[in-house]
């Protein structure tokens, strides 16, 4: 990871908070925003000096119009816009609002508690919390649906190059694309299926987690339609999350990418289909509840926004 940048480049966590923010009308909101860049560089760099093996850290993601409505630099990173949704035939990738975007992570709970209610004292008189996802590490790092994820992860430096912005955008270099989803899986539908029907859905076996050859993978399969080449990979740091009691069980899907035009490639394989009309099949099991971009700017950043 580059010294100036937001933690992107790390692994999971054992523990994750997501949180999504939006602010309310009418109200100004510089000055808190300002305080909110001055918390989030505080916050890291304590944890790093409290918690140095826990792996912990806050990653602070910035929309469109929160950007706008903020007075950030002009002109914006190249690709920061509002995410349009991406409709198949029979399903959809939308689009919902979101201001600010916290990625909180460690290995001890209590770092994520205590980062999550610094951000919300501070935000709650000017904005609202629209989504708050507590996930967790499954097992071998496995969804819900029981296949590992993010086995086509990129590795070492590869992470950094596929996930910070380059020389392409100069001005935004060492920033990130930041793309989130919450879905919600039918497990009942899931479970439904043999664990054979299950693979030929993911792509891959399930036990050890190996792909399917290409002459047995079906084409409308998870891993034939969602990776869209060595030359366009991202940093997925999906984790799972799920309540008994309402059964609302899912993956928050998170992806940092240098551009954002590779995870839109990526969706609409999955949802349009490639070609059309083949859509990703794992879509009939799970359902995209949110779908929001944002950008996470350097720390030299955040702080030259923390006092203007």
């Amino acid at each position: 990871m580059k010294p100036d940048s937001q933690n992107v480049t790390d692994y999971t966590n054992n523990n994750t908070i997501f949180m999504v923010w939006s602010f309310k009308d009418g109200l100004e909101v510089k000055d808190t925003f300002s305080q909110l860049c001055k918390l989030i560089i505080n916050l890291n760099n304590s944890a790093n000096i409290r918690f140095p093996i826990s792996r912990a850290s806050c990653v602070m993601g910035i929309g469109h119009d929160a950007w706008l409505r903020l007075g950030l630099p002009l002109p914006l990173p190249k690709e920061l816009t509002n995410f349009a949704p991406i409709a198949g035939d029979k399903h959809t990738a939308v689009s919902t609002k979101g201001d600010l975007h916290f990625h909180i992570r460690a290995d001890t709970t209590s770092i994520c508690y205590d980062m999550t209610s610094a951000i919300t004292d501070l935000l709650s008189p000017v904005a609202i919390s629209t989504e708050e996802i507590h996930g967790f590490r499954y097992w071998d790092s496995r969804s819900i649906l029981g296949f590992v994820d993010g086995t086509e992860n990129p590795h070492g430096q590869d992470r950094e190059f596929f996930s910070m912005v380059a020389d392409e955008d100069p001005v935004y270099e060492g920033g990130s694309y930041l793309f989130t989803q919450k879905y919600i899986h039918n497990l009942t539908a899931w479970k439904g299926l043999s664990t054979e029907q299950q693979e030929k859905v993911i792509g891959r076996y399930k036990a050890n987690d190996i792909e399917m050859s290409d002459d047995v993978k079906p084409s409308n399969s998870h891993i034939a339609l969602a990776n869209v080449g060595d030359e366009l990979k991202i940093v997925r740091d999906n984790m799972p999350f799920g309540s008994m009691s309402t059964n609302e069980m899912g993956t928050y899907f998170i992806a940092y990418a240098s551009t954002f035009s590779t995870v839109q490639q990526m969706l609409s394989n999955m949802f349009i289909g490639s070609p059309e009309g083949n859509y990703d099949r794992i879509l009939d099991f799970s359902t995209a509840k949110t779908g929001s971009l944002f950008f996470v700017p350097t720390f030299n950043m955040v702080d030259d926004f923390s006092s203007n």
